[in-house]
């Protein structure tokens, strides 16, 4: 759930951060509310030119203190490099998430306020819910509503025995679930929000394995007008990073794109976006899978060994063509997110029985060609375009 530089050092970026201020956000925190101007413009809760009153509950850190139960080892869900989650219960007897920001940890006073601002304003079932924050003088805590099942990445990686396995219609339901939260913050929030931090640990699941997108202090607002582009210093988890946008620190809706499509492989192999154990080739999810991608006889060999066979063939060849598109090296030629939420809504609708099959020859998933989106009509009339389509 932490984050870090794709590049160079933490220690040097964290004090750079403490002195740069950026020229389009002010942001000021009060101990009764966060006032935002220009920081996020939403089309159903900001209009340009205006303040919002964000109206998240403030907390004191006493009251957060007692919800964790003075923050015991057995309250703690998590942590990283931002600092440790706890679970806690509210005098409303309400079950909540608790984060604890590190003083000295990598997520900063700015990046706290973002995250309060971004979840204050937006608003999604595929999006975490904020319920509150604590700002108590260096004091800097969140309040989350609780995700019983964890993140995505405790289901697919080191996972123990006693866990169980996330099936074929579990995965697909999960990666549609979390390409409709990046959705909402592309094409719905005005301007658009790069999230710039989609990784398996920040997909968070409730009941029904239904996925929320959490953590957005890297959030960045996306470019609008004619500006392609935001530039910005390169943050992020490493495997991750869109590889134009470590290199250049130009970054783009394409960037989280790039993101997805690595969370995409994962969720699809049960690899790792970068495999520490592992040498040459296989060190990269990415780089292991690109070969993969030109030789479907070889599709077969990059489905998770722990779903047994018990998945749809075509249907992990089309999963596996979405992530392809989205990892591809030029940023122009990966899909929009609507046409991925597309196709993967498409694959999550397809029901695989693994109760009456023998395996993958005897599957009664039947897939038909996903349809094409209105974006794609859109773009025919217009005389095409460079973007990837279905």
């Amino acid at each position: 759930m932490g984050w870090f530089p794709c590049s160079g050092s933490s220690k040097h970026t964290s004090k750079k951060r403490k002195k740069k201020k950026d020229s389009t956000n002010s942001v000021q925190l009060g101990s009764e509310k966060l006032k935002a101007k220009n920081l996020l413009g939403s089309k159903e809760d900001v209009k340009d030119g205006e303040s919002s009153q964000i109206a998240a509950k403030t907390f004191t850190f006493r009251e957060l203190a007692a919800a964790a139960r003075n923050f015991r080892g057995d309250c703690l869900l998590g942590e990283g490099g931002f600092g440790r989650v706890y679970k806690g219960r509210l005098d409303s007897n309400q079950i909540v998430a608790i984060k604890q920001l590190d003083r000295n940890g990598l997520q900063g006073n700015r990046e706290f306020l973002v995250e309060v601002l971004m979840l204050s304003l937006l608003h999604h079932p595929n999006l975490v819910n904020l319920i509150g924050y604590c700002a108590d003088g260096d004091q800097r805590l969140l309040v989350y509503e609780y995700m019983p099942l964890g993140s995505l990445d405790d289901h697919l990686h080191d996972v123990t025995p006693a866990k169980k396995v996330l099936d074929w219609n579990t995965r697909m339901k999960i990666a549609a679930g979390a390409a409709k939260g990046l959705e909402y913050l592309h094409d719905k929030a005005s301007p658009p929000v790069i999230y710039r931090d989609l990784k398996c640990s920040n997909i968070l699941l409730g009941e029904g394995y239904h996925p929320k997108l959490s953590d957005f202090g890297l959030a960045k607002l996306g470019p609008v007008g004619d500006n392609t582009h935001v530039s910005t210093r390169v943050m992020g988890t490493y495997g991750y990073c869109a590889p134009e946008y470590a290199m250049t620190g130009q970054l783009t809706l394409k960037s989280d794109v790039y993101s997805f499509g690595v969370v995409l492989l994962e969720i699809i192999t049960g690899r790792k976006a970068i495999e520490s154990s592992k040498t040459g080739g296989e060190h990269n999810l990415v780089a292991w899978a690109r070969p993969l991608f030109k030789e479907r006889r070889k599709f077969s060999q990059m489905a998770d060994p722990v779903l047994q066979g018990q998945y749809p063939v075509r249907g992990l060849y089309q999963a596996l063509a979405v992530a392809a598109m989205c990892v591809h090296e030029q940023p122009n030629m990966r899909p929009v997110i609507a046409d991925v939420v597309t196709a993967l809504s498409y694959l999550a609708a397809q029901r695989f029985d693994s109760d009456s099959t023998q395996g993958v020859q005897n599957s009664r998933w039947t897939p038909a060609t996903p349809p094409r989106t209105k974006r794609d009509g859109d773009k025919r009339q217009k005389g095409g375009s460079s973007e990837a389509r279905w």
